[in-house]
């Protein structure tokens, strides 16, 4: 998996996998710094929806608090 690069942010959105679907999260970086990570943001069916929320999440966050 390779980060989507956004607004100068390299964003990450991960699904992990559970017993029943895939929990979602996002993480946020910038040079090879890490800046921020969601935590689980939610429970989803396939993998595919899990990342693209995790990936939803990093632009909102960049969105707020990027510069």
């Amino acid at each position: 998996m390779e980060a989507e690069i956004y607004k100068g942010y390299a964003i990450w959105g991960h699904a992990i996998v559970q017993e029943e679907g895939y929990a979602a999260s996002g993480t946020i970086t910038r040079g090879s710094k890490m800046v921020e990570g969601s935590g689980v943001l939610g429970r989803f069916e396939s993998d595919e929806e899990a990342r693209l929320a995790g990936l939803d999440w990093a632009r909102a966050w960049v969105d707020r608090h990027g510069d």
